[in-house]
């Protein structure tokens, strides 16, 4: 039988191949983003309730009408921006989800979308999947500052979406009302739409604010943004998230994901709704990983390898061009094998493979693992 793959040249994902690795060789896993700690015992507990309870079966398709009323809450209380819980929010499951149903909803075979790489993984298939055509801007080490009018030279009379995300994975880094402001005049006279991915949105450091697409009327109204529950509440596994668009681009989004997904897990959106009641439990988490990230960045102080600003996500990029000059991958590899601590090369994250001698740790990990970490690769 005659197959065509509709992505012919997709490799392996990075995060399997040197999972994989890692456990091969039973390293430690700083690889891939995902806690070795589990969520909040109460959040696991109210999920049980409302299992016993009977909330076992299909949720409305646009998500639990409480849990969309509490995230409008939030965005309220923290932005000061007015979202219409029945017309602009949308459960989703998890952030890849309602990344990859934005992209369906308005690119069609022939756009392109401009993505700046590094980037998550996921951009680029869902782009070739519906015909699209990835468009990359590249950032640079060591500060992957994006230069907004170098990034508007790509935009064409084909460009329909351009995707941003802050703070970024895997960079660590953090828009600015600087940068929303430049792209705000960027695209003013323009039709393009904007996926902003957001997931990582509480876990900005050093009394930094998170700066939010929401918070500017004009980009909103073109705007798709997503969000994590599993990044927020240490349960990736769950693969929770919502969209929060306009209600002429949410109503389209709808009528992707009803025929996606339909909908998501019933008993955790009611969980959800209960445990966002208290703001503590989403307000704290910026202090609660800044701590462990001070905690991996003073115990890797006699380390060669050379650490670059982490503004926010659960990630920080070391620099080993001290340490050897081996293509990431190569180095990545070789340091899993010899010190048994798994990294992630961040050429993987750029189309053409632009070697910067970078490295992603992820540092949600407990106390101890990041001490052993850093004490193996302090070897190096």
């Amino acid at each position: 039988m005659a197959f065509k793959s509709k992505l012919p040249h997709q490799e392996i994902s990075i995060f399997s191949v040197m999972s994989k690795l890692a456990q091969e060789e039973k390293a430690i896993n700083l690889s891939q983003g995902f806690p070795n700690f589990s969520c909040d015992p109460i959040l696991i507990d109210l999920v049980r309730k409302y299992m016993v309870e009977g909330k076992n079966q299909y949720a409305p398709m646009p998500g639990l009408a409480a849990l969309r009323q509490i995230i409008a809450h939030k965005i309220k209380s923290l932005y000061q921006v007015d979202i219409d819980f029945e017309k602009e929010i949308t459960i989703t499951a998890g952030a890849t989800q309602a990344i990859y149903n934005s992209i369906q909803t308005v690119v069609h075979t022939g756009d392109e979308v401009i993505i700046i790489e590094p980037a998550y993984d996921s951009y680029s298939p869902a782009i070739k999947m519906c015909g699209g055509i990835p468009v990359a801007y590249q950032l640079n080490a060591p500060n992957f500052k994006v230069d907004w009018d170098e990034l508007g030279k790509l935009i064409s009379d084909k460009t329909k979406m351009l995707i941003i995300n802050t703070p970024h994975n895997p960079t660590a880094t953090r828009l600015d009302e600087d940068d929303l402001q430049k792209l705000n005049d960027l695209l003013a006279d323009k039709d393009i739409f904007v996926l902003s991915d957001e997931v990582y949105e509480h876990l900005v450091y050093d009394q930094q604010k998170h700066v939010t697409l929401l918070s500017y009327p004009e980009l909103y109204k073109r705007s798709f943004v997503s969000y994590s529950f599993g990044k927020t509440f240490h349960a990736t596994g769950w693969k929770m998230g919502y969209l929060v668009a306009p209600p002429i681009l949410t109503a389209e989004f709808r009528k992707i994901h009803q025929f996606t997904v339909f909908s998501v897990n019933t008993p955790i959106q009611h969980a959800l709704a209960e445990y966002m009641q208290e703001p503590n439990n989403y307000l704290e988490l910026g202090d609660f990983y800044q701590k462990k990230r001070d905690l991996f960045l003073e115990a890797m102080n006699g380390c060669s390898l050379k650490p670059l600003p982490s503004a926010g996500t659960y990630y920080a990029l070391f620099d080993y061009s001290e340490v050897s000059d081996q293509k990431e991958l190569d180095f990545a590899k070789e340091v899993t094998r010899k010190f048994k601590v798994a990294t992630i090369p961040v050429s993987a994250f750029y189309s053409q493979k632009i070697e910067n001698r970078v490295l992603r740790i992820c540092f949600a990990k407990k106390e101890e693992t990041l001490i052993e970490a850093a004490s193996r690769l302090s070897r190096l």
